[in-house]
């Protein structure tokens, strides 16, 4: 039987890149996200299997009518929807702050409850949330990015915890210095990119498709006694503290 799986943020970056590879696995994926005409496009460069959704994923009505739209419960959930507010915390508007978790963290919930909703029912399922080496390692000027997203890996723990008895899997993947997405203005300075791939242990930045590589690897049915974990997709970059400090 053909797997599903519903991506959220997936009009570009990561999250494109995680449902074109679902998609070449066999999987018939939802890809969600709020600008509608970018997801059609997408949808349609990736091609049979792709279903383009549109949705605000802080919108619990509208996230349910884009899963009515996809159809049965789906197999797989993956929370890639998020966004950044660069600034100083206390130069940042309270406003900025409430953006960043209304979708990094309720987002993920809205679609996450909703997912669960319906794959009880069925007695399996699976959602992998998209957090950040920021998590455990804030970067300065990065707002409530990092806060978000430790506690986007504790919703998925206690998710795990409370549905676990249920059949259903819960994880999160971290990635490290990723090309792509939000990141790829960052990495257009010369200086920035050489001074990142150097800092990370593999000496190379990492691409979208890495983090898509995690998500098949842990929903794949050899993983199927995983739940509860946060992966690092790091390049070794989130240990490598005393690495890159001077040792006098």
């Amino acid at each position: 039987m053909t797997r599903t799986a519903i991506v959220t943020g997936a009009a570009n970056g990561i999250g494109t890149a995680i449902a074109s590879a679902l998609v070449r696995k066999g999987y018939r994926v939802g890809l969600l996200d709020l600008d509608a005409q970018a997801v059609e496009a997408r949808t349609a460069e990736i091609g049979e299997g792709a279903v383009a959704l549109a949705a605000d994923v802080s919108d619990p009505a509208a996230v349910t009518r884009a899963f009515d739209g996809f159809g049965d419960a789906p197999d797989l959930v993956v929370n890639n929807a998020g966004i950044v507010r660069f600034g100083p915390l206390a130069e940042q508007e309270v406003t900025d702050f409430e953006a960043v978790l209304r979708i990094n963290l309720l987002g993920a919930y809205i679609v996450t409850r909703e997912a669960v909703r319906r794959m009880v029912g069925r007695g399996s399922g699976h959602v992998i949330s998209i957090t950040s080496t920021n998590a455990y390692n804030p970067g300065p000027g990065s707002g409530a990015y990092p806060a978000s997203k430790i506690a986007l890996l504790q919703l998925m723990k206690q998710f795990a915890l409370e549905y676990g008895e249920a059949g259903l899997r819960f994880n999160s993947i971290a990635p490290g210095f990723i090309d792509g997405g939000m990141s790829t203005p960052i990495y257009a300075d010369p200086k920035v990119r050489a001074a990142r791939s150097g800092g990370v242990p593999l000496k190379r930045l990492g691409v979208p498709e890495d983090i898509a590589h995690a998500v098949l690897m842990l929903d794949a049915e050899g993983s199927s006694y995983i739940t509860g974990i946060d992966l690092l997709v790091d390049g070794g970059v989130t240990h490598a503290v005393l690495k890159n400090l001077p040792r006098d």
